[in-house]
């Protein structure tokens, strides 16, 4: 079965124990600093759910064959996440919970036909369809961490891992020589899986190694680079803005 159809119940449940997490919040937690500079976890919380609206939009296009933007703006965008951020913890996290709902039944009743239908993301990229959930999953795996209130990337379910961690590195190589921000020249290497990017590397160049989780973790920004080994050793270099535009559609 593809990856996107097995990630329609991985999504389900990320996104439950994210409304967990969140009902679990106090006032005093809500309103304290997530990991996204500016944003409250709050924010993050409203964000969560404003993000299933959006790429619901995208799967009723897909289903409609009528264009539906992903954000109608993106002044409305922030708008709705700022409007949602200074809720308490039971309704952001009942947001969360309903608009996770909502994005799950318009994916299970998608007609089958409409899941390679073309559409967009916000800053413009086209893709099926079914890249949709994909999307989704990052958003519910990375945001949860986002909150900073105790999920990390140790905590992500092993199937986000190794779907991720394969497309990251599959998208980062893909990226136009000059996109690779500090990590221009390495390679990459997952060393339980051996799967690898080159970046520009050239023999006797700077690597990078650790496990998949260890390097999904770093790539996607959610970790400093912990467990990540430099060759030669120095300090971790920072990673281009995450995800990337997907290749191979």
């Amino acid at each position: 079965m593809e990856t996107w159809r097995l990630a329609i119940d991985e999504v389900d449940a990320g996104a439950e124990r994210a409304a967990e997490r969140i009902a679990g919040l106090t006032e005093h937690e809500l309103r304290g600093p997530s990991a996204l500079p500016g944003w409250t976890r709050g924010h993050v919380a409203s964000h969560l759910a404003r993000n299933a609206d959006s790429l619901w939009n995208l799967l009723e296009w897909a289903r409609t064959g009528t264009r539906i933007p992903q954000y109608a703006s993106m002044e409305g965008r922030v708008a709705d996440i700022e409007a949602g951020a200074g809720r308490g913890a039971a309704e952001l996290a009942a947001d969360v919970r309903a608009t996770a709902a909502r994005f799950a039944e318009q994916a299970r009743t998608l007609p089958d036909d409409a899941w390679n239908a073309p559409v967009a993301a916000m800053a413009g990229w086209p893709h099926p369809a079914w890249y949709t959930v994909l999307r989704r999953w990052h958003e519910v795996e990375a945001h949860h961490v986002d909150l900073a209130a105790g999920y990390g990337p140790a905590d992500w379910p092993e199937p986000y891992v190794r779907w991720a961690l394969t497309r990251t590195l599959a998208d980062l190589a893909a990226l136009p020589a000059g996109q690779h921000g500090g990590l221009a020249g390495y390679r990459i290497t997952a060393t339980d899986s051996g799967e690898s990017a080159d970046l520009g590397w050239t023999a006797g160049g700077p690597e990078a190694s650790g496990s998949g989780r260890a390097l999904l973790g770093w790539l996607s920004g959610r970790s400093g680079g912990a467990g990540v080994t430099l060759r030669p050793d120095g300090p971790v270099p920072v990673p281009p803005p995450w995800p990337h535009r997907p290749s191979g559609f």
